[in-house]
């Protein structure tokens, strides 16, 4: 199994239909003890259940930076490492430009680029202890292309962020034995846009898709599962495109 013996904190993963749980879901089954970090009336300690006795669910908010240190070092207690984090929290808003709040921004920024940089400094000091580690980002292809199907553009510079902040920790953690990664999903069929999309805009976003089809919640699943794993233990700095081909120019 790729994860064997490996511990990995997910955040924002106890949605049982998201990426999140997805990573957490396919982590387990290459043999890793999962940690999943969530909002408590998101119910981590249920989503972690789900996937065996020996999983962990720990209730943190990651735009706060004592929260996510007290999550980690509670993960550190209860499974004596930590090997793996995937930055996965994020939220989304509809907004056109010129509709966006102060109050709209700071949100949407919060959770996707502080909670990148308050979880990562929360676990950098066992992984640099243990002299590996592996981080991987969730960012979106809202990030590259300037605006995603449903996210405002306040969203797209959030997940840009995640990108740039990825990069620059790649290079300083390096040294360290820590690789950190970024994958960019385009439309991915989970909650967050279920029912949002109308058919007759949707068959336009297809055509616009390589590969014609909507992508899996695994789909994402697996790529963030290979940045972790030892098969990509010369990767780091790099932005993994999950999006059936939306960015082919």
């Amino acid at each position: 199994m790729l994860l064997a013996d490996k511990v990995a904190l997910i955040t924002g993963g106890a949605g049982l239909n998201g990426l999140g749980y997805a990573t957490a879901r396919m982590m387990a089954a290459q043999g890793a003890r999962v940690v999943i970090l969530d909002l408590e009336r998101a119910d981590p300690a249920g989503a972690a259940a789900q996937l065996g006795p020996q999983h962990v669910g720990i209730v943190a908010d990651v735009t706060d930076k004592a929260s996510c240190l007290r999550a980690a070092a509670a993960a550190l207690a209860q499974c004596g490492r930590i090997d793996i984090l995937v930055n996965n929290a994020g939220i989304t808003q509809p907004r056109k430009f010129a509709d966006i709040t102060g109050a709209d921004y700071d949100a949407v920024l919060d959770v996707s680029l502080r909670g990148t940089l308050y979880m990562s400094q929360a676990v950098l000091p066992a992984m640099r202890e243990a002299k590996s580690g592996a981080i991987v980002c969730i960012s979106s292809v809202s990030a590259q292309r300037g605006g995603g199907i449903l996210g405002g553009p306040h969203y797209s510079a959030a997940k840009a962020g995640v990108l740039g902040l990825a990069r620059a920790l790649a290079r300083e953690a390096g040294i360290d034995g820590i690789r950190v990664n970024c994958v960019t999903p385009g439309l991915i069929a989970t909650d967050i846009n279920k029912g949002l999309i109308p058919d007759d805009r949707m068959q336009g976003i297809l055509d616009q898709i390589p590969l014609n089809r909507v992508g899996e919640p695994n789909d994402v699943a697996g790529c963030v599962v290979f940045l972790a794993s030892p098969l990509a233990k010369y990767c780091t700095g790099v932005t993994l495109d999950v999006n059936g081909g939306m960015l082919i120019h």
